[in-house]
Formats: structure tokens, sequence, C-alpha cells
């Protein structure tokens, strides 16, 4: 029998800020006679909220009452409460994401927001989010095809490379349609640090040419355009060295606000920004030469990924002992023999296909020696429900053990885990990264 969750998704970000409900269901693929397969059979939005305008106290500070006042609101017109949410993602995304009291906003809203759902940011999932919000994700896999992804919101570009619908990599620019800031007149009432670079931004003609150097880097980033010194001074803090593409035929995908203008002319002003300069700057270069296609969800796209696409599910065959769930924010440390573990952390194990009963033995000894609290081990292996077994031999009963594998953990993510779902665990891995 099918199981449901309802899952948030709440992206606050450098220019609009929106919130979607989907209901997730999920279902046994395996037959009667295996290991129950559980997986996430379907998605349906049941709600979209409005775009809103990212409220915000000055060119610093996000408006953290702002944000809780919009979400209550959301939260209403939606006809649900924090206790109906399963879970979800909250995430704040590209120049936001650097605002002074970002980490603040983060943790009042994934407090307000329900009992799962999280906060995170990070250019590598927004990018992989958006994909697959857009739909870029199924459109490869459907046809085969390698296709960039390119998600061009107000302060940043997220680039995610899919082949055969496989992630291959992920990767940011300092590009988007609010680095620059005007009002009704054309008089320029912001300029981000990140184009302190350029020259005077006064008429429409240096203006067009900025939009142009950005067209130019998002060239570059695509192979279209030998990289050069232009591609780095767009490069995020986080993408240090050009990002450079394979040399393959690939179908460009657009998404984020920006892409609302690459096939449409906007009146320059419309905005207060140039967003509608850009789009026109991206569809008289080479990445509209191709094949090219703009997302199934554009501004929205990003949300969409956080609402349906953020919570993964464990292996069938997990362990658990006295846990009080949901855990949340648990840090990931990459298990290594030897070394003593004091803080609560998940012990992340990968690179092991099959564990034979002595393998499960002498890891479950190691882990009682190294980890003196609670312990929380997520394995890459089909091994978790034998790994906990073995502990419990080895340790007093009030002791908490949880154990869920095939899941794959870096060292600088974080990890939720909720309320069994028939025999898994529903997980969201995340990364915390906030620029200062």
């Amino acid at each position: 029998m099918a199981e449901t969750l309802l899952s948030v998704g709440l992206d606050v970000g450098t220019t609009t800020t929106q919130m979607i409900v989907s209901r997730l269901t999920v279902e046994n693929k395996a037959s009667g006679f295996s290991v129950p397969e559980m997986e996430i059979a379907d998605r349906e939005i049941l709600y979209k909220g409005k775009v809103h305008f990212t409220p915000l106290s000055g060119e610093k500070l996000v408006d953290k009452e702002g944000i809780r006042a919009l979400v209550e609101q959301e939260y209403k017109n939606a006809g649900i409460t924090r206790e109906q949410v399963d879970t979800g993602a909250v995430i704040i995304t590209g120049e936001t994401s650097r605002k002074e009291n970002a980490r603040t906003v983060l943790d009042a809203l994934s407090e307000y927001a329900g009992e799962f759902v999280v906060a995170t940011a990070g250019p590598d999932l927004e990018s992989i989010l958006a994909a697959r919000g857009a739909g870029a994700i199924a459109y490869s896999e459907q046809t085969g095809k390698t296709v960039l992804h390119m998600d061009i919101g107000g302060g940043t570009s997220n680039l995610c490379l899919i082949r055969e619908g496989k992630i291959i990599a992920t990767g940011c620019l300092n590009i988007g349609g609010r680095l620059l800031k005007r009002d009704k007149t054309g008089k320029i009432t912001y300029r981000s640090p990140v184009l302190s670079f350029m020259g005077e931004l006064s008429t429409e003609e240096e203006i067009a040419h900025l939009a142009e150097q950005m067209a130019q880097a998002l060239e570059m980033a695509a192979g279209l355009r030998p990289a050069g010194e232009l591609l780095t001074r767009f490069a995020t803090e986080e993408v240090t060295t050009p990002w450079l593409i394979p040399k393959e035929t690939l179908v460009i995908s657009f998404s984020g606000g920006v892409a609302d203008c690459i096939e449409t002319d906007h009146p320059p002003l419309i905005f207060g920004d140039i967003g509608p300069a850009l789009g026109k700057a991206i569809r008289e270069s080479a990445l509209c030469r191709g094949e090219y296609i703009l997302g199934k969800e554009t501004i929205r796209a990003t949300v969409i990924g956080a609402g349906c696409y953020s919570t993964l599910l464990s292996g069938s065959t997990v362990f658990y002992r006295n846990v009080q769930f949901p855990l949340k924010n648990l840090p990931v440390a990459e298990f290594a023999p030897g070394i003593s573990y004091e803080e609560t952390v998940v012990l992340s194990i990968a690179g092991e296909e099959r564990f034979s009963y002595d393998r499960v033995r002498q890891l479950a000894s190691q882990i009682v020696q190294q980890v003196k609290g609670n312990i929380y081990v997520a394995l890459q292996a089909d091994a978790a429900k034998a790994l906990g077994q073995s502990l419990c031999l080895l340790l007093p009963p009030e002791r908490t053990i949880c154990c869920i594998d095939r899941v794959k953990l870096t060292p600088d993510s974080f990890l939720d885990i909720g309320a069994p779902v028939g025999p898994a665990l529903p997980v969201v891995v995340k990364t915390l990264i906030l620029s200062q």
C-alpha cells in the first residue's frame, strides 16, 4: 500500500521568494518475495505560491520578520500547518546567501516551516535542484542527450552538466539580472561588488556591453568560446578554477528569472534590473545558436526542485534503536579507523560494495571502540541492518543506534533523517555553504 509525504519547498533568492507544497507518493517496487524496494513513485504539486520580492532591510540584510510573515501567509494560503509537513527544503540562494544575517534567517525559517523542513544553501545543491525542477535531468534521461542546464537568477547562474540523466558536474558563476539595479529613470540604485572590475555602467550601451560579457562568460563555461580571464572574473568564491565542459555536442537548457527574458523582449526598466538586457544578450550569443530549450519551469525551477526532489529514501534494510525521529542537522564525517569521535556525527562509509560477515563484525567492533555517544552510520553498501544488529550485541540496550544504507555522503554535508516510511527512512542530504 502506498504512503504519502507532504513536502514544502521554499526558495529565498536574490530577487524573489517562492513556496510550493507537494505530495510525494512512496511505493514498494519489489516483488512480494523480495526485500522491499521503496521509491518515491509520484510527485504532485498541490500549491504554487505567488512570486514575492525577497524582503530586504537595506542592501545588506535580509528582513527576518518580513520572511517569517511571508511564509506564515503562504502556509495559510496553502491550507496547511507546520505539524502536517513531513519533509522538504528551505534554501537561500544567490546573493541572498551572502547577506550578513543569512544564517540567522536559515535557522528561523527551519524552525518555523515545519518539523522536518531543512535549511540549506550551496551552489552544488542549487544547481541540481534547479535542473530537476526545470525538467533538464528528465529530458537528458529520456533523450540520451548531454544537457548543460543554466539556472540564471538574480545574483548567480548555477550550472549542471547531465549525461544520459546522470549528473556529471556542477558549477556556479556570479552572473545574474539583479547584480545591477535601476530606478524608473534608469539611474543605478545598486551595484554588486562582483562587478568591481567593470568600468562605468551609466548608459544603455555600457549596460548592454556588461550583458554581452556575462553571456560570453557563460559561453566559455559551455565550451563554446575559449576559456579566458572573463570566466575567472565571474567565477564565485566556491569555484576558483574555470569550469570546463567536455568537447561534445550539448543541449543548453535555461531556467531562472532571466530565462523568461531570452525569447521575450521586455522594456529595459520593467524589472528595475538588467534581466532584459542579459536575456537579449544570451539570445544573440552562441548559447542559442545550437539546440537549446527553456525549462518546463523557469522562475520556479529551484523551488520545485526543493519541494519535490530534495527528499531521498534510504535502503529498506535499515536498523534503528532508541531513536527519536526526526534527526536534524547531523554533521557527516568520513569513518577512519583509529580516530576517536567525541561529538555526534554521522559516520559515512563508502567504497565497499559488499560486506562479508567477518567484515561487518570487524566494522562494528571498530565503531564501538571509536564512538563515545550515539551511533549514526550511513553506508553506501546494502548492509545497514546487519551492522546495526552486530552493534547491538556489543552495546548496552540504552545506547542509540541508527544505521542506514544506499546513501552517498560527503564530509562537508549534513543529514536529516525522518520517521520511517514503510521499511525505509526519508533522508535529506544538504550542504551548508554561506559566504562571508
